[in-house]
């Protein structure tokens, strides 16, 4: 029993020992790895963490560009017909003839439609008639006195007769005229059984058909004409671009363009006609009517459009692509590229952006590089690995539009 006994202990001791060899080693090499993470490992593992940090950095470069800058403003608008004219007719009759077609395009003076002329046509004879038996009226009043004129100088008739035949024959001019009168009336009745179009433009619905019976000034009218070339495009701004919208129509007429509601169609370009007198309390905003010449009718009335207005050309203005600009705890910023190829991180303050471009007012020169892609892996002194631009995303209509790097540098 005393043997089994001593057996058992030295396995004991023996398992022990073995723990306490493995629990050294283990901590050992937990010690090596805390060693080598703060930098006092060995020396391949410092160098490799040396060499991630100097690993160039890929990014996109872009110059920074002096040229000519437009100004632009935004606002949202309507196109609105230059004139709209109901017609309707002058006289009271029955409709006799329509000689337009729904849609159709008209002149000034283009005949629209007949009312019957008849009534019209004997009312002229009647008063063309009053006006030859007055005649004959006056011509024989005249003649008597001619004949009162040499009595009461003869005396032979007495001063009364004489005034009396002078009244008479005052009479009869001045019916005369009113035939005269009678017969124009008559034959504005005539011509206005003729419905010509008052302006240039386009027929819209037939609201009367023939053989109805019309009214002068009728309420729904016979057609209504609208004019489209040209037309008109209100938009609006904010009260805030005001002062320097007026400002700027003090030096001439400002240039406007108007765009399809996605923004990718322009329709037209145009002139501002005017500021309205007023400003809109409910929106804080302002209303401006514009002129477009229209004769390809891509504008039509009540078409809602995308207005950008001209407001100045900014010459000489340093840009750079918008994306250029990053924001930070103290303020907008901007990495250079050195010519080292290493990353600078500049204070920059910008003057204002005119979407994919931004205009710059201090912190960059012209013909310096930027960084426009890449700039989060960015510090200040980061090694720089340009590299080509991505390509033009398509847009919806199929065509190429250039991404916002179109000044983008190419790798080398």
């Amino acid at each position: 029993m005393n043997g089994a006994r001593m057996r058992a202990w030295r396995w004991i001791v023996g398992l022990l020992v073995i723990g306490a060899v493995a629990f050294g080693y283990v901590k050992y090499q937990a010690k090596k790895k805390g060693a080598a993470a703060a930098g006092g490992g060995p020396p391949e593992a410092a160098a490799s963490a040396s060499a991630a940090a100097n690993r160039p950095v890929p990014v996109v470069l872009a110059n920074v560009e002096s040229k000519d800058m437009p100004i632009y403003l935004y606002g949202l608008g309507t196109a609105t017909a230059f004139y709209t004219v109901t017609v309707k007719s002058q006289v009271d009759g029955r409709l006799q003839q329509v000689l337009f077609k729904e849609g159709q395009a008209v002149k000034k003076g283009d005949v629209l439609a007949q009312v019957d002329p008849r009534p019209f046509t004997i009312a002229l004879h009647q008063a063309e008639a009053a006006l030859a038996r007055d005649t004959a009226t006056a011509k024989n009043a005249k003649l008597n006195l001619e004949r009162y004129q040499t009595l009461v100088g003869q005396k032979l008739i007495s001063q009364q007769q004489f005034t009396d035949q002078q009244a008479a024959a005052d009479t009869a001019d001045a019916t005369l005229r009113a035939d005269q009168a009678a017969i124009e009336n008559a034959r504005l009745q005539l011509e206005y059984s003729r419905i010509t179009s008052p302006i240039d433009g386009i027929t819209g619905v037939r609201n009367v058909d023939p053989g109805n019976l019309v009214q002068a000034n009728g309420t729904d009218g016979i057609v209504i004409i609208t004019q489209l070339d040209p037309i008109a495009v209100f938009f609006t701004l904010p009260q805030d671009d005001l002062p320097r919208v007026s400002e700027a129509m003090s030096h001439g007429p400002l240039t406007v363009d108007a765009f399809s509601r996605d923004g990718d169609q322009l329709l037209g370009s145009g002139t501002v006609m005017l500021i309205d007198n007023q400003i809109n309390t409910a929106t804080a905003t302002i209303r401006l009517k514009a002129s477009f010449p229209n004769p390809d009718k891509k504008l039509w009335p009540n078409l809602f459009v995308k207005a950008r207005l001209l407001l100045t050309n900014r010459r000489g203005a340093i840009v750079v692509p918008t994306p250029v600009v990053q924001r930070g705890p103290q303020g907008a910023f901007a990495y250079v590229a050195k010519p080292d190829q290493t990353a600078e991180m500049r204070p920059i303050e910008v003057d204002l952006t005119q979407g994919d471009w931004t205009i710059i007012s201090k912190g960059l020169n012209a013909g310096e590089h930027v960084v426009q892609d890449g700039q989060f892996q960015l510090r200040p002194g980061s090694k720089l690995a340009p590299r080509a631009a991505d390509k033009p995303t398509a847009t919806r209509q199929g065509e190429s539009k250039p991404a916002p790097s179109s000044s983008a540098v190419a790798a080398p």
